[in-house]
């Protein structure tokens, strides 16, 4: 992947570039942006410049990149364990679909990933047997005597499983061998330890910008101009989020339908005890989804409540939510407002914290649940 084929983020290339032909290479790096900024495609095709830009073949080594096989590019991954009933899997294992799956829609994401895989129910982990191996690879010679690139996606799941694969990587970045550049891609840097997030040079990544985006779908996807600029729109600076609106993906559907009942029976339920078993049956019902679906869900309430909020202050211009059901968002809007979306944002946001880390998925969605049925009855203050 080269630097013409990433999306927008001109300034972020040219240092890379610079910097490299400069010779200030740092050992470690953290590229850190949110889902569809473009942080994984980026750092393949530094990777690329990094093992190709120094080679005495360039154009042998642009097509063994190309294809995500060069020896001396290495990658570690969120991986769980399927049908295929791989105990203890690792990165290596999926080797050939992470090719296929990177080369079909580099901007994906964790979620993305562990559908293709077909483990979409469970979390993804970098467990210990995964650092062990990344330590093994990093300190063997350079295949072709460049040099060596490793690229952790996800990193923040490194820690999910076990101390010990971060300890077994904070050594490998204080102790970095020769010519060995180790690239750890977040969307969440808080969630990686202090201790190895201090010791990496930090890149942030911002939102692609509407125009990136829509020139992109009308090269890339022969959309028209003015269905582009709509995608682009919506999507909010992740392009991701674009091709999936592109494509209509069914999962906004499912998670309309979830989120209707959702709110209709936390709006029933105040002072009516009958309704509360429709809220345990509604978390059941979300809770024997995987972990991954979960949070994509509650990521999609958050959003639904914010074009709510727009909505109700008149702010038209931004509301680009268009529901696929009867249920009529402006009717919906009055009950989102100043006194209660801080809580509503709060109380989601925690909810997504405890299922990241292995909570309860039913008692999780039950209690916010409950919590729901006092915002939503709330009165905005009036000054």
């Amino acid at each position: 992947m080269l630097f013409n084929q990433i999306i927008g983020q001109e300034h972020i290339k040219n240092y890379l570039k610079v910097s490299a032909e400069n010779g200030r290479i740092p050992h470690a790096q953290l590229f850190v942006g949110k889902e569809g900024s473009g942080t994984l495609p980026m750092a393949i095709a530094y990777a690329q410049y990094l093992l190709c830009n120094f080679s005495d073949n360039v154009d042998a080594c642009n097509i063994k990149c190309n294809k995500l096989q060069h020896p001396d590019l290495h990658f570690a991954f969120p991986v769980n364990s399927n049908a295929g009933g791989i105990t203890k899997p690792v990165s290596d294992n999926y080797l050939n679909e992470w090719r296929s799956f990177i080369t079909e829609q580099p901007y994906s994401s964790l979620y993305n990933w562990m559908e293709y895989i077909g483990v979409e129910k469970k979390q993804g982990n970098i467990s210990k047997n995964e650092s062990d191996i990344i330590f093994k690879k990093l300190n063997l010679k350079s295949y072709e005597g460049g040099f060596k690139v490793m690229i952790i996606w996800c990193a923040e799941n490194l820690t999910s499983q076990s101390d010990a694969a971060a300890n077994k990587l904070l050594k490998l970045i204080e102790e970095p061998p020769n010519k060995t550049v180790l690239i750890l891609v977040t969307e969440n840097e808080e969630q990686i330890i202090s201790t190895i997030r201090s010791r990496c040079q930090a890149l942030h990544f911002p939102a692609l910008s509407e125009q990136d985006i829509t020139n992109t779908l009308i090269v890339n996807h022969q959309v028209s101009d003015n269905e582009a600029a709509k995608i682009a729109h919506q999507a909010e600076g992740n392009y991701n989020k674009a091709i999936h609106l592109l494509q209509n993906d069914g999962n906004d559907l499912v998670f309309e339908e979830w989120f209707i009942a959702w709110i209709r029976t936390a709006f029933k339920a105040k002072g009516n005890a009958a309704v509360i078993q429709q809220l345990i049956e509604w978390s059941d019902t979300i809770a024997k989804t995987g972990r991954e679906t979960q949070k994509q869900f509650l990521e999609y309430c958050l959003q639904f409540f914010r074009q709510a909020l727009l909505l109700n202050y008149k702010s038209d211009q931004l509301v680009f939510m268009e529901t696929k059901t009867e249920f009529n968002l402006s009717k919906f809007a009055p009950f989102v407002h100043s006194g209660n979306i801080l809580e509503i944002e709060k109380e989601l946001n925690t909810a997504m914290y405890h299922i990241e880390r292995n909570g309860n998925a039913k008692i999780v969605l039950l209690d916010l649940s409950m919590k729901l049925t006092r915002f939503l009855h709330k009165k905005e203050e009036t000054v």
